[in-house]
């Protein structure tokens, strides 16, 4: 996930300050839902397709409601080629990888795991913005919770008992396309910040150009179905126009809104909202250790994002 930082409209008058208020929890709720049940979404959709075939239809799906967004707002796509260079690495880094990651670990871990190893962005991120970032500096709170998350991840995976009953492959995939989001994100603030391009025609530029290097590898690792399933291919088509492409638009507007601190609140619902939609209606299995470590997770993941107070 990407962060806006563009200021947002103020309401005129009192009498429709409700409506705003109203407004922008009804779109928090339905980027939390939207965001939570991609992951049953991937799950359906490798049923009946490889992971690479699903990435590729998301990544179309969400391009083509970002150029819609773009068509009906006039935006043009950004210009000069070391723009297009780094929107390459960003695209790969923040979709092509991480998309065809979440896929591949869903043949063979529930999609509530999924769900859960996602919520660990927020730990990788503080752990590589020491290192990356010099004004990102660490404090006892940031560090405890750097500690609380990792402890819940091994919680969720029952390290005490060995991880039995967990493949260990696809959990590491799992977390490895957890861990290329922040590490894309650190690249994008280094390297495209302050290029004067609007968000949105960066973010449609980026899917496009994930969408062509997954159009380039899908056909090299993949073979063409020999029968379209309606199910999961209706599963792809919501995970792409809903999960990538109108999410985006609903993040856009919530940070434009209430700020980015607040909008990124969303990221504490999503393996909520995932373990529920996988246990509902997959009829995946749930263990005490899964609700509890993704408690403990999402503690630890809160306490990285607290900022020390400015003095004066």
């Amino acid at each position: 996930m990407s962060t806006v930082t563009t200021p947002g409209r103020v309401a005129t008058s009192s009498g429709d300050r409700p409506r705003r208020r109203l407004d922008w929890r009804l779109r928090f709720t339905a980027l939390s839902l939207i965001w939570g049940f991609s992951f049953l979404l991937i799950k359906v959709g490798t049923e009946g397709y490889a992971p690479f075939q699903v990435t590729l239809g998301r990544l179309v799906f969400g391009t083509a409601v970002l150029a819609a967004a773009m068509a009906v707002r006039r935006e043009r796509l950004p210009r000069g080629a070391r723009t297009w260079g780094h929107l390459t690495v960003a695209a790969f880094l923040l979709n092509a990888l991480p998309f065809s990651l979440f896929a591949y670990a869903e043949l063979t871990i529930p999609s509530t795991l999924a769900g859960i190893c996602n919520a660990t962005s927020p730990l990788w991120g503080m752990a590589l913005s020491l290192v990356a970032l010099s004004e990102d500096r660490p404090t006892r709170v940031r560090v405890a919770g750097l500690g609380l998350g990792f402890l819940g991840v091994l919680t969720v995976l029952g390290a005490w008992q060995g991880f039995h009953g967990l493949d260990a492959t696809g959990t590491a995939l799992a977390l490895l396309a957890s861990l290329s989001y922040p590490i894309g994100w650190i690249y994008v603030r280094r390297t495209l910040a302050g290029t004067g391009h609007s968000h949105l025609s960066m973010t449609g530029a980026q899917l496009l150009l994930a969408t062509v290097q997954l159009a380039v590898i899908t056909p090299l690792f993949t073979t063409l179905p020999t029968n379209l399933s309606a199910g999961p291919l209706l599963a792809i088509a919501a995970l792409g126009a809903l999960g990538t492409g109108l999410a985006v638009l609903l993040q856009y507007g919530l940070v434009a809104e209430i700020g980015p601190t607040t909008a990124q609140m969303v990221t504490y619902f999503i393996p909520v909202i995932a373990t529920a939609a996988g246990v509902a209606l997959l009829g995946e299995s749930l263990t005490w250790s899964t609700p509890v470590g993704a408690v403990i997770v999402l503690i630890g993941a809160a306490l990285t994002q607290v900022r020390p107070k400015p003095r004066g």
